[in-house]
Order: structure tokens, then C-alpha cells, then sequence
């Protein structure tokens, strides 16, 4: 799965193994003659039986796996079937790795992923290059985020976030959304030529290929998604539209099982229906700033925005078993923190729901839990190693990996550093699973942290070298 290794076991100061390194000299001369050595031998090991040697397979890290493809063609053809990782899942030794996309120059958009216990870092295979179907729409969406109108502010907003005007025009499956699901990595839309894309690229860490899925049923970039009941819903996000780029309230969901998307009710944006005038609703235009699932629902926090000023209108949650999108609690959607731009980062470590808040500086960044029961974001962590980037489009990603809350930042060098936090919280047992807020909506600042609380370290994982990179996105996925 990307696993390129130097096959003396060495590697580069941030763990990192070049992804183009080829066997030289007498270790080829070695490994050919091994090669053709077990080739001629009909089972995997001799003088095992097969079984035995699946089972020897499965106990073997993965990081390990791309230098037994050398060894034979039987070999190669073992570890990639589906037999193979069924039977770590049955023996309980599958691995759990973190999955970073970043944007390198703003140019193109790069995979790496990273291996938690060995601290090594790989290469994915690069998404395949995009062929756009109709060059001169997109060049005619380009001219359109130059029009005058209310539709042009949306257009900003997302210039903004890339920094470079030309970047829609250059960069395929910029502003395209990542989601895990079934074992494999999605990356849905994102714009190619100025024009939102329907398309859906699948990774398969098996056979580390990209191949492509059934498309959206609407073009979208910059949406939102999340994973319920182990299908994959895209929420929101932004299309073209006839004068130019538009925010979307539909969505859909994918069942990896069929293959196929489906429509979802649209989000109401029931706070945006009240606003005072009719120039107000011209003017804010509501958009899906978040996702998270928690406790069996989709969480979607929500703005209204006319560039560059964002007003946080709460949210709404979609049921699945109602099919139907309601309001957020009160607490729950006002105190929701928020990083620029109006986007709202959020994961779910088992069962809690954490959000980092950078207050009015990274410098002094924050871990708020929230709290079900009390309907209210608490601190639980401070103090967060995190430098000051304005001006990057992520400075900073969440992630839940190992059990554990993760924050992926750049260091004061520009390294990419992975930070793993031991936290003390008590919350699984005292929250309720009633989804309605409780009596008390206060938004107040509750007790920041214990003297407990205050001992909680974090820890470096591992980093590598980014200076030229941008964070995009990340996932973690057990295999």
C-alpha cells in the first residue's frame, strides 16, 4: 500500500522512504535469483502448506509487505488478496494508519501515509490525472468568477482559500473532500478547469491503486463528508451555477456494497429562512462549515456569509432512520469553535466529540470536549504546540488514531509533526444519549481545566519534512 522500502531496513532522518528506490548491484542479482528460485516452487514456503504461510503473512507488519512482493510472483499475487487481510482481521493484527493529503506549490495535491508504531512514513500512488469532458465550459467558469453579482462573493471565499486565483485552473481535485469507507479512501468532486466535478476516485491499500467509482449526482467541491452505518454521505460544498459558483444544500449518500448514490432531503438552513429582509437573503448566503458523526447522526454546523465576514448560524443533524435533517442543539451549534474562514474542524474519539479552539491565536489553541448532557463546549486540554500560519488554507488537521486525539500541524521549522494527546476525561459515562439540549443552554466559559487535566502531555508521533506543503486533509483506516 505504498509501502516502498529500502530494503537494507534504513531510512531518511523524518522516517520518510523514497518512493522511486530501486534494488542495484549484487542485492538484485540476489533477489532475482530468489525470485526464480520460488517461482518453480509451487507453494509459498516450501515444505509448508499454504495455510501455514498465510498465517505467518498475516502476522507480518505491513510496512513489511513491498519487500515480500520481491521475493516471488506467488508472493506478490498472496499479498494482495482479500484472504490475506480477512485473516488479520480474524487474527486481530491489523494495522491502523494515518492518511494526509497536502497540497505541494499549489500545483498538485500529494498522499502520505504514516505507519504510527514503526514512525515511517510512505508514498501513495498519486490520484490519476482528470481530463476534463468540456475544456471550454471550464475556461467560460473562469470568466464567470470575474462577473458582477451576489454570486461573486462565493467566489472569492474559495479564491481566498487557495490564495492564487489561477489554482481552480490548474490543479485538478482542488477542493475535493476525503472519506473512508469499506476499507478504502474516497476522494469525491473538487474543481477541475473552474468547474465542480462529479467524479469519485477510490484507494484500494490492498492492491495501493486508485480506481474510479460511480460519480456524484451533483458536481461539488469543498463539500463536506462523513460515514454513517458504513456508507458515505456527501453533504453540501459548492457547484457552478448559471452565474457562477453557488452554494449547495442537497445531499447524498454512497452504499460501497451497490456501488450507487443516492439523494438525501436537502438541508432546510431553517435559520437562514428568518432572516429580518429580503437584501439580507440575497446578501448571506448559507453554507455547511462542518460534519461530524456522532451518536448514530450527522452533525452539520452552518453559516451565512458575504466575504469576507461569516455569522455562525448553528446547525442541523440528518437522521438516518428518520430521513429527515432537524436543528441542532442550541449549546451544541453556538459554541461550536471555529477555525478561519468559518470552517469547522471536529472528530470523534471514541464516542466524544473534540473541536480544536484557536481562539483569537494558534499560539493558544485549546481542546473542547463537548458535553451532551450539559448541551455546552468545555476545555479539557491547553497549551497546544501549534505556531501561527494565517496565512496557510489548514493550519492544522484532527484526528482520532490508536484510540487516541491526534493534532497534525507544521513546527516551527515547517515540518509536518503529528501530535498524539493523552487525555483525561470522564465523559463517556456521564453524557446522555438524549439528543434534545438540556435546560440549560448557557454558553459560559465552564472550569478550564483540573490540575489533573493541566498534566496531560502531548506527544511528538512523528513528522516529516513540509515546507513547501500545505495541509489538505487526513484519515485514519484500519487494514
Amino acid at each position: 500500500m505504498g509501502n516502498i522500502l529500502n530494503l537494507h531496513g534504513s531510512t531518511s532522518k523524518t522516517g520518510y522512504d523514497d518512493s522511486h528506490e530501486v534494488l542495484q548491484g549484487e542485492a538484485c542479482k540476489r533477489q532475482r535469483l530468489s525470485s526464480s528460485f520460488c517461482e518453480d516452487n509451487p507453494r509459498l514456503i516450501p515444505a509448508l502448506p499454504d495455510e501455514i504461510s498465510f498465517q505467518i503473512l498475516a502476522r507480518v507488519p505491513r510496512i513489511c509487505y513491498l519487500n515480500l512482493k520481491f521475493v516471488s510472483r506467488a508472493w506478490k499475487e498472496a499479498l494482495v488478496t482479500s484472504e490475506l487481510y480477512c485473516l488479520r482481521k480474524e487474527l486481530g493484527t491489523t494495522e491502523e494508519w494515518l492518511y494526509i493529503l497536502t497540497k505541494v506549490n499549489d500545483t498538485k495535491l500529494l498522499w502520505h501515509a504514516l505507519d504510527p508504531l514503526s514512525g515511517r512514513w510512505q508514498r501513495l500512488p498519486p490520484m490519476p490525472n482528470v481530463a476534463f469532458e468540456d475544456e471550454s465550459k471550464g475556461l467560460a467558469a473562469l470568466k464567470m468568477l470575474r462577473r458582477v453579482g451576489s454570486s461573486i462573493r462565493i467566489a472569492d471565499v474559495i479564491i481566498s482559500w487557495l490564495r492564487r486565483r489561477d489554482a481552480l485552473d490548474r490543479m485538478p481535485f482542488c477542493g475535493c473532500s476525503v472519506g473512508i469507507v469499506d476499507g478504502c479512501i474516497y476522494a469525491l468532486g473538487g474543481f477541475f478547469k473552474a468547474s465542480a466535478m462529479k467524479s469519485v476516485w477510490r484507494y484500494d491499500p490492498v492492491k495501493n491503486s486508485w480506481s474510479e467509482a460511480n460519480p456524484m449526482l451533483v458536481g461539488r467541491a469543498y463539500c463536506k463528508t462523513g460515514i454513517l452505518n458504513g456508507k458515505l454521505y456527501a453533504v453540501g460544498g459548492v457547484t457552478r451555477g448559471p452565474g457562477g459558483l453557488s452554494p449547495l444544500q442537497s445531499a447524498e449518500v454512497y452504499d460501497p456494497h451497490t456501488g450507487l448514490w443516492s439523494e438525501l432531503p436537502s438541508m432546510p438552513f431553517a435559520k437562514a429562512q428568518v432572516l429580518p429582509t429580503a437584501f439580507l437573503a440575497d446578501l448571506l448566503k448559507p453554507i455547511a462549515t462542518g460534519i461530524t458523526s456522532y451518536k448514530g447522526r450527522l452533525f452539520v454546523p452552518q453559516s451565512l456569509y458575504c466575504w469576507p465576514f461569516f455569522v455562525d448560524v448553528g446547525g442541523e443533524f440528518y437522521d438516518p432512520d428518520l430521513n429527515s435533517w432537524y436543528e441542532m442543539p442550541i449549546g451544541m451549534g453556538e459554541g461550536w469553535p471555529a477555525r478561519q474562514a468559518g470552517t469547522k474542524l471536529s472528530v470523534t474519539v471514541n464516542g466524544d466529540l473534540y473541536a480544536l479552539d484557536p481562539a483569537n491565536s494558534l499560539d493558544s489553541a485549546k481542546i473542547r470536549l463537548y458535553d451532551y448532557e450539559d448541551d455546552a463546549w468545555k476545555v479539557v486540554a491547553g497549551d497546544i504546540p501549534i505556531h501561527n500560519f494565517t496565512d496557510s488554507e489548514s493550519p492544522y488537521l484532527l484526528a482520532s488514531l490508536l484510540g487516541k486525539l491526534h493534532v497534525i500541524t507544521k513546527d516551527a521549522n515547517h515540518n509536518i509533526s503529528v501530535l498524539q494527546a493523552e487525555l483525561q476525561n470522564d465523559s463517556s459515562s456521564s453524557q446522555s444519549q438524549s439528543l434534545l439540549p438540556s435546560s440549560d443552554n448557557s454558553t459560559s466559559e465552564h472550569t478550564e481545566l483540573s490540575e489533573e487535566s493541566e498534566r496531560e502531555v502531548w506527544r511528538v508521533l512523528a513528522t516529516r519534512s513540509g515546507r513547501s506543503t500545505e495541509l489538505v486533509s487526513c484519515q485514519s483506516l484500519k487494514v
